[in-house]
């Protein structure tokens, strides 16, 4: 195991990414765990953090980490070095703390237990599949392949044909193959190519009201999406607890 780490992580210089990758999903399954004890109101767990009456998120414990993990971590040069994981721990550790509590942040409210808080549950599922898709050494965009090819001209054309496959799957409402299809570029290609979802603004711009392509959208929205996100939302009610009401 030990020579898989030192051959596949810190040779291949990702031992960064790697410590990073663990720790967030470690303290995004501890702090939904923590939370879940606490809206239980499980006597012997520690509750919120409340000194002087006024609760603190944990969001603003993972801004200190960021904090500490990123300065920290521009002043190490070694990227195989001890100093190097750590602080891309500490890194990962804030980051989970802060993307479980965006849907807060984005809306200024707290919303950790309703409808609108699935968006950080929806962020945090992203950046695991993103930083996993990383740590395998899926370059995004194509970049590696575009830098190591000998004309200047076709590695502009490989990135930019990527960078306008993900516009185009984003614009048709395709947020999970669009950020995915960065890394995965025939993924990319196949959301640009097909119809785009009801009411995205692809769909706005292209599809008429009543035309057969937004009828084919309707469709295919009810009978594809909509069981993809029943199926969705019962690992996020499993993982990270149901919302009220």
């Amino acid at each position: 195991m030990w020579e898989w780490f030192a051959r596949e992580v810190a040779e291949a210089g990702k031992l960064r990414l790697f410590c990073f990758f663990v720790l967030f999903l470690c303290t995004f399954l501890f702090i939904r765990i923590s939370v879940r004890m606490i809206r239980k109101q499980v006597r012997w767990w520690p509750g919120n953090v409340t000194p002087g009456g006024m609760h603190i998120h944990h969001v603003v414990f993972g801004l200190v980490f960021m904090c500490l993990g990123g300065i920290g971590g521009l002043a190490v040069h070694d990227g195989r070095s001890f100093a190097a994981g750590v602080t891309a721990a500490l890194f990962g550790v804030g980051t989970a703390l802060v993307l479980d509590e965006f849907a807060l942040v984005l809306h200024l409210d707290d919303v950790y237990w309703t409808e609108q808080g699935r968006f950080s549950v929806d962020t945090v599922f992203m950046a695991i599949a993103l930083c996993g898709l990383g740590l395998v050494g899926v370059s995004p965009l194509e970049i590696g392949e575009a830098l190591a090819s000998d004309s200047l001209l076709d590695g502009g054309v490989i990135v930019g044909a990527n960078i306008l496959f993900a516009v185009i799957t984003l614009l048709k409402g395709k947020v999970w193959t669009g950020l995915v299809g960065i890394y995965l570029t025939p993924l990319a290609l196949v959301g640009a190519v097909r119809l785009g979802r009801p009411g995205s603004p692809w769909a706005r711009w292209r599809y008429r009201d009543g035309s057969r392509k937004l009828r084919r959208a309707e469709r295919r929205e009810q009978k594809i999406r909509e069981p993809v996100e029943r199926f969705k939302r019962t690992v996020q009610d499993l993982v990270a607890g149901r919302p009220s009401g």
